[in-house]
Parts: structure tokens; C-alpha cells; sequence
């Protein structure tokens, strides 16, 4: 979301998003998750597996664009797309921010929801709050790493320099892995949570084939575990792949609508 922007407007526009994430998590998702868990608890398991499907479809749409290489999004930068790029992206990444608050909020109200109504609300409160801390500033690091590999080079000292100079070339190369291992997150997350939440739902039958073939592996020496958990894992990343492509090809075939006409 920061791409193609100056420096001084990385921190600026990341703090803004912060702030847009932990109101939806606190004014909007938050009541909204404890009346249904008090009303509704059923339906806050459909909430979550509408959000493993998106988080599915999300997976499955980047890696066609990695494969087919024709993600152009960010061709042009947007300090040259003009003056209102800033402002639209900012409300882009808030809406984005919405739907992933939205499925983290109903996971941790899985984990309390036996709990009183009130215990409830304060887990949930802190938990938005934390989040919102750790993933923003953790993005606020990775996005300001060169320019304090930029700034170590600049100092006298050569072993501050080496520093400076390895920090700026990872860049690039964490970057590809972050995108990478996300893709690969987004897929085995949103399958597992398809796969449990239809077996909290009644429908058995597809996470028992998982926990057969678990137990197939499972007492195989010291790694039985591992091997356990491997399977689980990749399974469940196929489960999200088949559904992610599934949604991407039926969301491809809608109309797409008509862009608006210039004003006269």
C-alpha cells in the first residue's frame, strides 16, 4: 500500500491504516461479533467460513497472477498517478483491513465464547488492540528497513556500513518470500477453517478423511508428529486451493461493470 510513495509518506499513511483497522475491529466488528455470539452462535462459524473462503479466493488469485506474471497493479507509482492516489489508497487497505478484522475477531470469539458475555467483550477488545499493534508495526519496520540500511551506510564506521549495504539488498528478496509465504498462508488457512468449520457444522465426513490419513502417519517413529501435522497442513491447502480457484474463475465470469462516463 505504500508503493511508488515517498519516504515521508510510508509512516504517515501506515499510521492511518492502523488507525482505520483498530475502528473497524472496536466500533464496528466488536458489538457485532458479541450480539451474534450471544443470539446466534451458529452463525458466527458460517461468518468464519465465509472469511476462510475469501481468504481461499484471495490465495488462489494471487498465484494465477505469480504464474501468469500479469499483475500490472502497480505499474505506475503512485506519486505520478495523481494527487487523490494517496486518499483512495488509504481507504482501499481500511476496506481490505475490514474483511481480514473481521476473521480474526471471530476467531478469537471461538476461543472465549463459553466465556460471560462481558469477559468476552475485554479478551476481544485486547486481542483488536494487539493485533492491530503487532501486524501495523511490524509492516512499519519492514517498510522503513532500507531507509535505516540507507542511513547505516552513510556512517563512517565500515562495519555499520556492511550492515547497511545487507540490509537494503534483503529488502527485495524478503519481500518475494513475505509474498510468497503469504499466498501459501492465505491457502492453508482458509482451508482449515472451511474443513473444521464444517465439521463443527455437521458435515463429518471431510475432516474425517483428514484425521485418517493423520493417523496413517502418525506413529511413524519420532517424526510421526511432524509428518501428522504436514499432512493437516498440505491437505488443508489443497482444500483451500480447490475453493479459492473455484470462487476465482466464478467471480471472473461475472459482468463487469460498464467504467463510468466523464463529465461533460
Amino acid at each position: 500500500y505504500v508503493h511508488g510513495l515517498t519516504a515521508d509518506r510510508e509512516l504517515p499513511i501506515i499510521r492511518r491504516i492502523a488507525v482505520g483497522s483498530l475502528r473497524n475491529k472496536l466500533l464496528f466488528i466488536l458489538p457485532v461479533a458479541i450480539v451474534l455470539s450471544e443470539v446466534a452462535p451458529k452463525l458466527v462459524e458460517v461468518i468464519l467460513m465465509i472469511g476462510g473462503a475469501y481468504l481461499a479466493y484471495e490465495g488462489a488469485h494471487k498465484l494465477l497472477h505469480a504464474v501468469r506474471h500479469d499483475d500490472h497493479d502497480h505499474d505506475v507509482p503512485a506519486v505520478l498517478a495523481g494527487p487523490d492516489v494517496e486518499e483512495a489508497t488509504i481507504k482501499g487497505a481500511i476496506r481490505t483491513d475490514f474483511i481480514l478484522s473481521a476473521e480474526i475477531m471471530v476467531i478469537s470469539l471461538k476461543e472465549v465464547i463459553e466465556e460471560p458475555l462481558v469477559f468476552r467483550a475485554i479478551i476481544l477488545a485486547v486481542v483488536a488492540v494487539l493485533i492491530t499493534a503487532v501486524v501495523y508495526g511490524a509492516v512499519a519496520g519492514i517498510v522503513k528497513m532500507d531507509d535505516v540500511g540507507l542511513a547505516l551506510v552513510g556512517r563512517p564506521s565500515a562495519r555499520a556500513q556492511r550492515a547497511g549495504r545487507l540490509m537494503v539488498n534483503a529488502m527485495p528478496v524478503l519481500l518475494r518470500w513475505l509474498s510468497t509465504i503469504g499466498i501459501a498462508a492465505m491457502l492453508w488457512v482458509g482451508g482449515h477453517i472451511l474443513l473444521a468449520g464444517a465439521d463443527e457444522l455437521g458435515w463429518h465426513w471431510p475432516y474425517g478423511v483428514v484425521h485418517d490419513l493423520e493417523d496413517a502417519v502418525h506413529d511413524v517413529g519420532a517424526v510421526g508428529g511432524v509428518l501428522a501435522w504436514l499432512v493437516n497442513t498440505a491437505v488443508s491447502a489443497l482444500v483451500g486451493l480447490t475453493v479459492g480457484l473455484a470462487l476465482t474463475f466464478a467471480v471472473a465470469k461475472l459482468p463487469k461493470r460498464a467504467p463510468a462516463k466523464p463529465a461533460s
